[in-house]
């Protein structure tokens, strides 16, 4: 009788666990709401007991949204090695979309928005607070991702400080076009690798244009004329969020942007082409209805997820390199 039991005790705990972990992994897949840029980036500074300066709102945007990585529902997901993180692959796509914004923008920092130029000294808390964010997204344990990011938010958190202190005139935020145009030059590039991506979902066609438009050009080894490129239907959805996830951090980087470069966007007469990209960049986080991300082909009866996505992405990034060009006039 005993020895009956203990099987059936097990069984029944498995049973619970594995019905818990489904209602959480349902909760901890809901992707974060928008927020509004200026209010929460004024309270973050004066919470902090610092004054709003220029910078402080891309400052305190870049700390919320490493914050909401490691304090949204759930935590940090992407390195869980137990249900029901292991098997939430989608949020877990959009965390590393979030992610590669904060690093972009954490680097823009540290070698162009807080120095004179590229002779000057790096400022020592972006210097730390730069490479914490590069570390391993994945690990779990000794030491764990989470702790290296709060290594970064701490840094980032005590540049934001020095920022508004009058009393310590190192840190600097230079809110200039050629400081602006190289951030957006990064974003430019992640937005045309994500429309590449996001394309091969329904396999495509495409030449070597690596040596296009130099006769003298050299690359190192011989490649293949035409390749068919498609993406493994497994790996469909976790582009598509990982997508999400970019572009949900860029709207609220380029609303603090928009703070923070509201003079130089105004001399320039580009401040209406930056409000074309965030509603560019809004329209993908519309609702999913779907389950599931459909992947109909060419002009079939369903829907494509990936290339509707593909249609935001790329006026977003035509936006982008039209803003660019408006920066570097005189």
């Amino acid at each position: 009788m005993g020895g009956g039991l203990l099987p059936k005790v097990l069984l029944g705990g498995l049973a619970v666990y594995l019905m818990v972990a489904v209602v959480l992994g349902v909760f901890w897949s809901s992707e974060p709401d928008t927020f509004e840029v200026a209010p929460a980036a004024s309270a973050k500074a004066l919470a902090e007991g610092h004054e709003v300066v220029v910078g402080s709102t891309t400052t305190a945007t870049l700390i919320i949204l490493a914050e909401t990585l490691l304090e949204k529902p759930g935590g940090y997901i992407r390195n869980d090695i137990f249900p029901p993180g292991i098997w939430l692959d989608n949020i877990s796509s959009w965390e590393f979309g979030v992610l590669v914004q904060v690093r972009d923008l954490a680097r823009a920092l540290r070698k162009d928005l807080s120095r004179v130029q590229s002779q000057s000294t790096e400022d020592p808390d972006l210097a730390i607070a730069e490479p914490q964010f590069n570390f391993d997204s994945r690990s779990w344990a000794i030491p764990s991702t989470e702790r290296e990011y709060r290594r970064g938010i701490a840094a980032l958190n005590r540049y934001l400080g020095r920022l508004a202190d009058e009393n310590k005139q190192d840190a600097q935020f230079y809110s200039r076009a050629d400081n602006l145009r190289n951030w957006l030059s990064d974003v430019e590039n992640r937005l045309g690798s994500l429309s590449q991506r996001l394309s091969e979902s329904v396999g495509r066609n495409q030449l070597d244009m690596g040596l296009a438009g130099d006769p003298s050009a050299m690359q190192s080894t011989e490649t293949t004329k035409l390749t068919v490129k498609k993406t493994p239907w497994l790996d469909i959805d976790n582009i598509f969020y990982e997508a999400r996830g970019t572009t949900w951090a860029l709207i609220h980087i380029l609303k603090a942007i928009e703070v923070d470069f509201d003079k130089v966007l105004r001399d320039k007469n580009a401040l209406v082409s930056l409000k074309q990209i965030i509603i560019e960049l809004e329209s993908t986080q519309d609702t999913v209805w779907s389950p599931m991300i459909l992947n109909g082909s060419g002009f079939g009866m369903t829907a494509n997820h990936s290339i509707t996505m593909i249609s935001y992405i790329s006026r977003a990034n035509a936006a982008i390199i039209e803003l660019r060009n408006l920066l570097q006039q005189g």
